[in-house]
């Protein structure tokens, strides 16, 4: 399409040639361009519609790369990526080789900070704001949270540290009431009440422009009456000794953040101030595509659709039977469980939806705990849930709930408590890549004393491990991956036990979890193109901690090598288990191991990830057609 303002913008300093009564029609573009290039390319499209206007005013009024944005959960910056030279390559975003799905500084340097996870921002945005002063360099720092990522327990952490110490940075507070589902909690309807207090920051602000005006604010010598106007605040409104005033962080707002040129005006005027500040703006995710306005949670990440008819592409094999999702495995027997068991109780850190916990939510309301961005405090309060009798089922997406590895330990752990953690899109999970993939959960997990892991192969698995699960005392992790389930003929899954799947007397494959219906087909393949010649047998383990040492005996004194398989990290998990077992019963097999070797993986599909990890069936095969036979 022949646009005519961002086909000749390639850089900030291109948009700032643009008069600023015309940046609206600028971000008309910008919303159109994304819209028609995430129909046919699949990506974060709502969060990124809510903040166009509020890139384009910080790319117009602030010096990039010199100053510097820090996005917090970086799907919200696709605007930024195509103003910062990337727009023709913007239709590679999450592709594999294209562009990264969120802010890395290794793509641009307008990429100030990686934003995978949320709540970083203003504790990363404040060190290089500090490291700046330290070592006088001439630049702004800003800070761009929202999406919910203020509800994270890391984010206070930042401000109170940004009150603490002397620095200048702006904190640009997106408020749009939205993670991937409605936010919930206390500082949602905090940021509305401010909202509602709009009189008394309108009087406020247009106090200071005039005392600006007649030099009664010196920003040299910090500020001579505005900061100070507790007179005012207690007339007008007694909310308005908010948490950020109330820290020492100069308040503005909240103002209209869809107004491209209002904000322009605040931010050419609040960035030289000194001392932290913060600018609450209030924006809609989705803003200016009616389908994203009106269902935004699903429209969050829509997949393929049609711009003009908002009809989304159904993901849907064409097969008359469709495997289930493993999260729909897990919220179907979450409800029934809870409807036998009034101990049961869900929790989950702003993800409802994503892992499916609506479906006991939705009929059980009140025994399901969406608690925010916060898996840290997710774990601690489903240990003060089982502290008192509870049976809480906490599910965190792997990547996530590396956030919360020290409640786990300290939390849980610790004090032995019957938490079941339901670990959701382990392994790898595509196309947002190395901030989402799920590949140390096993190896982070397992050293933990108490701790007893576990992953299914097939969607009958995980409802009876989760079943299982109720009957034991202590914690248990429970990880599956993202997709579609595996459906097999049940088998009765028992506490530390495996089960074997194919008998041989050549090679012992053992793996843990989905990769095992992959090594299957491998198996077959290796099997076919060898004529037979090596015979594999092969062990689904099932847990990880304990180890089904009935299984590994008859491994170690039948088989002069063994291959495990796993979809996380070499270091650590399965395979350095079985190796450590055996030198410690005293076998000396030659143990291969397939997984994920020392790396950060990219993004990409599933299918080409697994490929490029040579942990698909390809790969595995060529891999066990090289092991040595003796």
């Amino acid at each position: 399409m022949d646009y005519k303002y961002i086909n000749h913008i390639d850089s900030p300093a291109d948009l700032k040639k643009v008069p600023i009564e015309e940046l609206p029609a600028v971000c008309g573009e910008l919303r159109q361009f994304i819209i028609e290039t995430l129909s046919k390319n699949p990506g974060h499209l709502a969060s990124s519609l809510g903040t166009i206007e509020l890139t384009v005013a910080l790319h117009y009024v602030f010096d990039t790369p010199n100053d510097q944005l820090v996005w917090d959960v970086g799907h919200q910056a696709y605007a930024h990526k195509i103003l910062t030279g990337r727009r023709d390559r913007f239709h590679t975003n999450r592709q594999f080789k294209g562009l990264s799905p969120f802010t890395n500084p290794a793509e641009s340097e307008y990429d100030a900070f990686i934003a995978g996870h949320a709540s970083n921002s203003i504790s990363a945005a404040l060190g290089l704001e500090i490291a700046s002063e330290m070592q006088q360099k001439e630049k702004n720092v800003v800070a761009i949270i929202g999406d919910g990522a203020m509800t994270g327990g890391l984010a206070f952490e930042g401000l109170n540290n940004t009150s603490m110490d002397k620095n200048n940075l702006l904190i640009v507070l997106n408020d749009n009431h939205m993670a991937i589902d409605p936010l919930k909690g206390g500082f949602t309807q905090y940021l509305v009440d401010i909202t509602t207090s709009a009189r008394y920051n309108r009087l406020r602000w247009k106090l200071y422009r005039l005392a600006v005006k007649l030099h009664l604010v010196d920003e040299a010598k910090k500020l001579r009456i505005l900061r100070r106007n507790n007179n005012l605040k207690a007339a007008l409104s007694s909310q308005q000794n908010n948490i950020f005033t109330g820290l020492n962080i100069r308040y503005f707002g909240p103002t209209n953040g869809h107004d491209v040129v209002g904000l322009v005006r605040i931010l050419s005027e609040i960035k030289h101030h000194r001392g932290p500040k913060v600018l609450h703006i209030l924006t809609k995710k989705g803003k200016g595509y009616a389908p994203a306005e009106n269902d935004q949670t699903v429209w969050h990440a829509p997949g393929e659709f049609n711009v003009a008819t908002g009809e989304r592409q159904s993901s849907q094999p064409s097969a008359v039977s469709v495997p289930p999702l493993w999260q729909e495995v897990f919220g179907e027997t979450l409800l029934q469980m809870a409807k036998e068991d009034k101990r049961i109780v869900g929790v989950t850190p702003a993800m409802p939806s994503g892992c499916s916990m609506c479906i006991m939510q939705k009929e059980m309301p009140e025994r399901v705990f969406d608690v925010g961005i916060a898996e840290g405090h997710a774990v601690t309060f489903s240990a003060g849930l089982a502290k008192e009798g509870l049976l809480p089922y906490c599910n965190i997406y792997s990547t996530f709930l590396q956030r919360a590895y020290d409640n786990i330990v300290h939390d849980v752990a610790l004090q032995n408590l019957h938490v079941v953690l339901c670990i959701d899109r382990a392994g790898i999970v595509g196309n947002d890549g190395a901030t989402h993939h799920g590949l140390l959960d096993l190896a982070y997990l397992r050293p933990i004393p108490n701790m007893q892991i576990c992953a299914p192969r097939t969607a009958e698995d995980l409802e009876a491990m989760m079943r299982l699960a109720a009957e034991l005392e202590g914690p248990v992790a429970i990880r599956y991956p993202r997709g579609r389930a595996v459906s097999r003929q049940p088998s009765a899954v028992k506490y530390g036990k495996g089960v074997k799947l194919r008998d041989g007397k050549d090679v012992a494959v053992l793996t843990i979890g989905s990769i095992g219906n992959t090594m299957a087909e491998a198996i077959e393949e290796a099997v076919s193109r060898q004529h037979s010649a090596v015979s594999y047998a092969h062990y689904d383990m099932r847990w990880l901690k304990p180890l089904d040492e009935e299984i590994l005996h008859e491994a170690g004194k039948r088989f002069k090598t063994i291959v495990t398989a796993e979809d996380g990290m070499t270091a650590g998990g399965l395979g350095s288990a079985v190796l450590e077992w055996m030198a410690d019963h005293g076998y000396t097999p030659h143990v291969i191991r397939l997984g994920v070797n020392d790396r950060f993986v990219e993004h990409g599909s599933t299918k080409e990830l697994y490929h490029l990890l040579k942990l698909d069936k390809e790969g595995i095969c060529e891999s066990l057609l090289q092991v040595p036979v003796k």
